[in-house]
């Protein structure tokens, strides 16, 4: 039996998974802060992967990190790059390959799993927004500030707000809960315009494909057919490199 091994290195946290072509045998998370020792150890019994794919948008020092975790096995890392068109969708960026990998991943493992034209949302340390057509085709998408970001950029170019533990309320009555509060509608607003954008495009209201840390939170605000998939971008890496190969795992 083959196995792969993908990698998504985020802006915070390293997520993983080994998956033997049918589903994952396993899968872990660790932050960015202490992903080296964390992933030595999680690694050490893994049967070796006959490949290895990563999406890495956490830097070049992650990735020789990453490159040093992954010396232990035989198989060279593959990195995954957005391209024009792979796997079924096409990319409309003016650059292909400026597209975040991440970004890339997730759409065609949104494909992969809609096959019809839906918003990709990703809502961690930013939040974006992508937009797939009913044929596949990657239209453009926003990036905002994740829901922490926004909270720490007030708070910190402001003199009389201060950063504290808020709830989420429709009418807040304190501080803490006005900041939090707005930065909740801020991302669920962003992400119910960019519904109405795509409903003129489609002639139909398209599904939000929504993960990230912050997609249970956002799930509960949004006025439109939404749902939380994890582990979007492992899905998407499993798909290119069987692509990559000519055959599934």
């Amino acid at each position: 039996m083959t196995y792969l091994l993908a990698v998504d290195s985020g802006n915070t946290r390293i997520k993983w998974g080994l998956h033997d072509g049918h589903d994952w045998l396993q899968q872990g998370a660790a932050a960015q802060n202490e992903s080296v020792l964390l992933l030595r150890q999680e690694w050490q019994d893994l049967p070796e992967p006959a490949r290895i794919i990563v999406s890495n948008v956490a830097g070049e020092q992650t990735k020789a990190e990453l490159l040093e975790l992954c010396s232990r096995w035989e198989a060279e890392p593959q990195w995954a790059v957005a391209s024009a068109y792979q796997c079924g969708v096409r990319n409309y960026y003016a650059d292909p390959a400026q597209l975040g990998s991440d970004r890339w991943a997730a759409l065609i493992a949104a494909w992969r799993l809609q096959r019809q034209g839906c918003l990709v949302v990703s809502a961690g340390t930013a939040m974006t927004v992508d937009a797939l057509s009913d044929t596949g085709e990657f239209l453009g998408g926003i990036i905002v500030p994740g829901l922490e970001l926004m909270q720490k950029a007030l708070t910190a170019n402001t003199a009389s707000l201060k950063l504290g533990a808020g709830e989420f309320r429709d009418y807040p009555d304190s501080t803490a809960d006005a900041i939090y509060s707005g930065g909740v509608q801020a991302l669920a607003g962003a992400v119910e315009r960019m519904v109405i954008l795509l409903t003129a495009i489609l002639g139909h209201v398209p599904d939000c494909i929504v993960s990230g840390g912050t997609a249970p939170l956002l799930l509960a605000q949004l006025n439109t057919p939404a749902r939380v998939t994890d582990n979007l971008v492992l899905e998407g890496l499993v798909a290119i490199a069987e692509e990559a190969a000519g055959t599934p795992l």
